[in-house]
Order: C-alpha cells, then structure tokens, then sequence
C-alpha cells in the first residue's frame, strides 16, 4: 500500500477529495439536466463515501477512477480537449488523475523514461511554499509569493518544450490541526524576513500539522517562443548608449510593477575584487544609498559580519524588512543599518549581481515603509536576474571596449598575422631613440606580392528603409502635435495655435512628397524651437489644456524628445543583423587561420564588409602556395553562404523584416599594401595597386548590362571579376557546393555596365540554398582537389 504523501516532506497532509467541488452545485440555480446529474452525483459519493472524506492511497486512485472521471466532466471540456492542456492532481505531486487528451499527448511524445517535475521549484521552496500557502488561505495574511512555474518536456523530435502552470486553487480546503501552533502577527513578520531559513519554517508549521484537502487544477500555456523572445531582449539592455540610458531611467519603475512597491528607489554600486570595496557608478544616472556622496568603501566598513558573508562571500540576497526594529535591537553596531536607517530607508533588499562565479555589483532597493520590501520580494527577483546580470556584463565589456578605443588612439590594432613585422618596427625604433639620440621615425609597414580577398554583406535598401522610418515616424508626431493642438483650440482661442496648424499641414503634405538630406534634421529645430515652446505656454497660460500636452509629451522618447519607434526599430535590426554576420565571421575566421595564416579585418556599416591578404611576406615563411590562396576563397564563399542562411533563419527575431545582399570581389594579381599611420589601416601600396581599392568602392553600385537592375540581390551571392580564368574557377567552386547544398541551381553569368574608371566587369550570380544546416566543418580545398 502506498500513500500519496509517501516521499513528501511538507507541513501538511494531502487527502484527495470532492466536497468542495460537490458543494459549487448547491449554489449554483441547476437546470434539468444540471439536477439530474447532481441527484447522479449524490448517489456516486453516497456509494463511495471516500470521495468526500477524502482520501491518499494511491490504490484508491486507481479503484475509484471511474467515478472521479464522471465527477471531473464539468471541469474538463471534451469540446476543448484537444485544445486546452489541462490537468487535474495534487498540489506539488506529478501524480495525475485526469488530464486533457492534448496533455497524454504531449507526455506520450516525451517518451516512456520521461518523469514530469517542475523545472524552477527547488525542494526547500516547495515546504516554504506550502507555508505561505497557509499563511493566505488559513491565516488570511497577504504573502505575495506568487511566481511562474514551468514545466519542460521534450517533444516528439527531442526538442524541450517550455510550459508555463497556472494553478486553479478553487476547490482546495486547508485545515488546522491539534500539531499546528497559531501563528501571531509577530510571527508572521519574523518569517516574511527569513524566507530561505528552512528550520524557522518547520518550527512555525511542523510537518504534517495541517490537512490539504481538495485537489488543484493545473492549466498550461506553451511559452517556448516567449521565453526566446525573452532570452533576445536580455541580450539586448544597454545595446547602445541610447538604450542604455532609457534602460537605466525605466529600472526604477520596472521594479515597482515588479514587487509592487510604490515609493520603491533602486541603487547600483560596482564591486571591486581587487580591494573587495563598492565603487560608484560614474557613468550611469543610477545612486548608491550604501556609498551615498562617497566614490568608494570598503566592503568590512559597509557591513557586518553576518550580511558580508551572506552578499560577497556567499552571493546570496540580503533583506531588511524593518529597519528601525532592526537598528534600534543592534545598538546601533551595524554598519548597514546605520546606513540605510539615516537616510529614512526603513525596508530594503540588497542583491548580488554575479556572472561565471564573479561578483560584479550589488543591487541596492529600498523603501521608506517598513515591510515592503522583505525576503519574499527579494525571491521575485529570480525571474529578473538574468536581465540585470547581462545588462551590467555588457557594461563592463562597454567600459573594456573604451579602454581598447584609447589604446587604439594612441597606438592601433594588430592583427595577430602581421603582429611580428609591428614589432621589429618597434625595436628598430627604440634602437634608433636609444643609440642614435636622434628624432627617430616609425619603419615603414608593408607588405609586398601579398593576394587580397574582399566580400561584403550589405542591408539592401538601407538607405531607402532608414528615409523611410524617420518618414513614419516625423509624421506620426506630426499627427500627433495636430491632435493636441486641435484639442486645445476647443477650449482655447488662439491664431498662433490656427497659423501653427496650416504650417503643420504644409509640412505633411511636403514630407509625403519626399524626404531631404535636411529634413529630420529642420523637424527636429522645428519641434524644439516652435512647437515645444507653444505647448509650455499653453500649460503655464491655461492649466485646463495641461492633459492634452502631458499625453502628447509622453508619447515622445524621454531622451529624443520625439517620436523613436520607427527608427528605433531600423537601429536595432542593423545592429542585431551586424552582430549575427560578425558572429559568423569571426567564428569561422579562427579555422581559417589554422589553415593558413593570413591578414583579416571586417567594418561594420548598414552590414559588414571584409578584408583578407594572404601571401608569403604576411607569414614570413617560405611555405606559401597557391592552393592556399585557393582555399581561402573556398572558405570565403562557404562562409558567405552562412551568412546568408543565418539571417534568413534568425529574420523573425529581428525587429524588422531586412534582407542583406553578397557580394566577392575576386582579384587574380597580387598586390602591395601599405600600413597607414594617419590612418591606422592598411591600404594599397602605390598607384598600380590603387585601381583595386576603386573596384572596391564602386563595386557594389554596378548594374547589369543594359539594364538599371543591381548585380547584388537579396538571396544571392555576386561574384565580380574581371578574367575569364577567374570566372572558371569559381565555377567550379559554385558547382562542388552546389553538391553539398549550400547553393541553388541557378547560376547566371552577367555582363555589367561601366563604372567610373571600371571597364570590362564581369559577374557569377547564383542563389543560395536557406534550407542549408549549420555545417559543422567547412569543405577545404583538398575536398573540392577529390571530386576534381
């Protein structure tokens, strides 16, 4: 005999029964058929009483499921059973007894070994749970412990499947008994402030000291896109300055919603592994109520003992939820609540934001009401760490790319395959400085005979798509500005408000016909300098118009001052887009130079184009061949062909829907570069090799011939050359991964019109296969020398 409360540790019984469900019918005004069913149902329970006293044998489950389905009927819809994923059970226990046909499905395609658990619910929270749950429906005290549960199951294909559980608690009934000691106000406070002390707990509710009775019904949601979604804005707070800003300013009501707490303030400080102190942040609008006016201190001289070992030592939340009672029983000894206790902060949380195992800061929240916020907030925080630890990771790193932005002022970057020839320059420059006592100049950097490889991944119609977000968005703030202003003439009569009105239509008509280099630019003065000032005067003048310009204002991005929705859209998804491309690259790169070391660098723009040099002199070693040189631009159109694949699959992720075009520059001559000091780039070494950087630059402006078509098309990678020698090459090349799928079967061949200085272009076209899968190891050129 086995009980279903056998390997369950927590302060109540559970007793599966029907009573309360029963007693729903007899307040509700039944039909015919609804009282025929009820006389139906009294006959059931009178024939087994057990379903109303209850019952926890596991076997009695199994004996009595035919009249528990018939009980269950009204719960569980058969029109909806394939819809809705439902289950009915016991509170914490996977032990189910009735379930929609969607939900057996669902667990029939995870497979016979598969075990159902809640994924985010450790066993000590499930006790503690247990208690608050008493706490609220026996005691009546208000424990906001309500958080999302999730199940993960895997689908037919393998893949975890993500299902948020939204309990139904309505036929539950929670009964004390004789064990259970009451619970005093005193105590309940006490407890709210100790939410991961396990044995205060069990020592205010002992285990098995109340009865659970009834059963609980569980809804699912699948939230695996959700959760996506969710992963992919945490990795995009504090993108750039801009939303970094609007991210810190939206932190303090983010955490209001969040733990409810109106006059809730939030506090950063960095911490500092060197000395173990606080720093203040210097670049972020964010206080520290621990440092207050201090820049910096020393962890030891902000807390005591207990709180330092719980937050730097051990990572773990620390929480105050009544500081006066707390300051006045310590005499004043600690330092925290001193602290926070002369400020007027009688509730706070302190959270410790780490990554990999690092402490990076600490989350400081506080309140000037004791008890708002307490150790069951600081348990909410769970949901929204994540964000918080990747938003102040990516601080960090900004911060890091700075200092690499100095180092680069002042000297540059290297890339690793060219980094010996820098460094013989150096010497020979502190040779000459040292011995020669005279004004030394830096070697020359160059490097002959070397071939280059250039490709670039470009938005297409960036610059049509950027005009015409700054369109959508001037003039839906233009729509906007005439909406208030009309609202305001209806109550007030003012020609200036009329005039700005026929000047506003003047610029709606002029910006639907089209839009200027200028144009945002004369908007936003116009904004700034005209209609700004008007709105101001009306609220000063007539407090009756306040409203109407208040709603206007908060439409705007509180930075910007104007509309950002359009435009904001465009930013993010050139930046995502770049990001995925250099992912790709940057990746893909350290293989290639296992292969053979060569010269790499990539630009971001509206895309990402990219730059390689490969030959003898980079690798100062008699070891280069041809072939090498071949199987980089096998790579490369390999690579291309990733790119492509990636940002089509991740397209749906983007916050607009862009496409990017690609294009290979083949050059069959080698050349000579030169390292530009002014510049900090290399470029070509004279005026033979100068024809290859105007190719570059112009390139990707070419038409086909006789047409005004591009050559560089969305899906497609575009191939110039100009030798026939060439185009055979990487014909062959097209065809080898058109056998491995990479690429279409619709190669076209095209002669393109003249550019300026560029005569006799030529192109390969062909489509590139998106059904493709990540290849997990690149074709060489040896591959490609087998099926040749």
């Amino acid at each position: 005999m086995k009980d279903i409360n056998d390997g369950f540790y927590l302060p109540f019984k559970i007793k599966i029964g029907f009573q309360v469900l029963l007693d729903v019918y007899n307040q509700l005004t039944l039909n015919d058929h609804q009282l025929h069913r009820k006389k139906q149902l009294e006959h059931l329970v009178e024939t087994h009483p057990e379903l109303i006293d209850g019952f926890s044998n596991i076997n009695d489950l199994e004996r009595l499921n035919e009249p528990i389905q018939y009980i269950l009927e009204d719960v569980f819809s058969d029109v909806l059973t394939l819809n809705e994923i439902k289950t009915a059970s016991v509170i914490f226990h996977n032990k189910i007894f009735k379930s929609s046909q969607r939900f057996k499905n669902i667990i029939k395609n995870a497979g016979d070994t598969f075990q159902l658990n809640i994924v985010n619910l450790p066993e000590n929270d499930q006790y503690i749970l247990s208690c608050a749950i008493i706490l609220n429906e026996y005691y009546g005290y208000q424990v906001n412990f309500k958080r999302p549960f999730y199940y993960e199951i895997p689908d037919k294909n393998g893949l975890k499947r993500t299902y948020k559980i939204l309990y139904n608690a309505d036929f539950v009934n929670i009964i004390k008994t004789d064990a259970a000691p009451e619970i005093s106000r005193l105590d309940y406070e006490y407890l709210i402030d100790n939410f991961n002390d396990l044995e205060i707990w069990q020592e205010k509710f002992p285990p098995n000291s109340y009865l659970f009775y009834g059963f609980v019904i569980g809804n699912m949601v699948d939230v695996t896109e959700d959760q996506a979604i969710s992963n992919i804005k945490a990795s995009l707070i504090a993108n750039n300055k801009q939303e970094k800003d609007l991210f810190i300013n939206n932190f303090q009501e983010v955490f209001k919603s969040l733990l409810n707490v109106s006059d809730l303030q939030v506090g950063f400080s960095i911490f500092n592994k060197e000395d173990t102190s606080l720093i203040k942040v210097y670049d972020a609008k964010i206080n520290s109520f621990l440092l207050q006016k201090d820049d910096s201190q020393c962890c030891t001289s902000l807390f005591c003992s207990h709180s330092f070992h719980s937050l730097i030592k051990d990572k773990n939340y620390y929480s105050i939820s009544n500081v006066s009672d707390a300051f006045r029983l310590s005499y004043g000894d600690s330092p925290q609540l001193s602290i926070l206790h002369s400020q007027g902060i009688e509730s706070a949380i302190f959270a410790p934001i780490s990554h990999e195992g690092q402490l990076l800061g600490i989350l400081e929240l506080v309140s000037k009401k004791p008890f708002e916020l307490n150790s069951f907030k600081a348990y909410k925080l769970e949901d929204v760490m994540p964000y918080i630890r990747l938003a102040v990771k990516r601080s960090q790193e900004e911060e890091q790319n700075q200092i690499q932005a100095i180092i680069q002022k002042e000297c540059t970057s290297i890339h690793p395959s060219v980094q010996w020839k820098f460094e013989s320059a150096a010497r020979h420059y502190m040779y000459e400085t040292q011995h020669h006592n005279v004004k030394a100049r830096f070697k020359k950097i160059n490097f002959k005979n070397v071939f280059p490889l250039f490709g670039q991944s470009d938005i297409v119609g960036s610059s049509k798509e950027r005009n015409e977000a700054t369109k959508k968005d001037l003039l839906l703030q233009l729509k906007l500005i005439k909406q208030t202003i009309i609202l305001i003439v209806e109550i007030v009569e003012n020609s200036a408000l009329k005039n700005t009105l026929s000047q506003l239509n003047h610029f709606e008509k002029e910006l639907n016909e089209d839009i200027q280099v200028n144009t945002e630019r004369d908007f936003q003065l116009f904004f700034k300098n005209e209609i700004e000032p008007l709105f101001d005067s009306q609220k000063n003048n007539h407090k009756n118009t306040t409203s109407y310009v208040d709603r206007y204002y908060e439409k705007l991005d509180p930075e910007l001052k104007t509309i950002y929705y359009y435009r904001k859209n465009f930013d993010e998804s050139v930046s995502a887009i770049n990001e995925d491309i250099t992912k790709v690259i940057d990746i893909r790169q350290l293989g290639a130079q296992k292969d053979y070391p060569h010269y790499f660098d990539r630009y971001k723009t509206d895309g990402v184009e990219h730059n390689m040099y490969i030959g003898e002199a980079i690798t100062k070693e008699d070891s280069f061949k041809t072939e090498h040189l071949y199987n980089l631009r096998l790579w490369q159109l390999q690579t291309m062909c990733e790119i492509e694949t990636t940002i089509e699959k991740n397209n749906d992720a983007y916050p607009m829907a862009l496409q990017i075009a690609s294009m290979i520059l083949v050059f069959n001559q080698p050349i000579s570069i030169n390292f530009r000091f002014d510049e900090k780039q290399f470029d070509v070494d004279g005026a033979y090799n100068a024809s290859y950087e105007v190719v570059k630059k112009r390139i990707d402006k070419a038409c086909i011939k006789g047409t005004e078509e591009r050559v560089t098309q969305a899906g497609k990678i575009s191939i110039m050359y100009a030798q026939d020698d060439d185009a055979e090459e990487y014909k062959k090349y097209i065809n080898f991964l058109q056998s491995k799928s990479f690429l279409n079967n619709d190669l076209e061949f095209l002669e393109l019109e003249n550019l300026q200085g560029i005569t006799g272009l030529k192109a390969l076209r062909v489509g590139v296969n998106y059904k493709l899968k990540v290849p997990k190891k690149y074709f060489s050129y040896n591959d490609f020398q087998e099926l040749h």
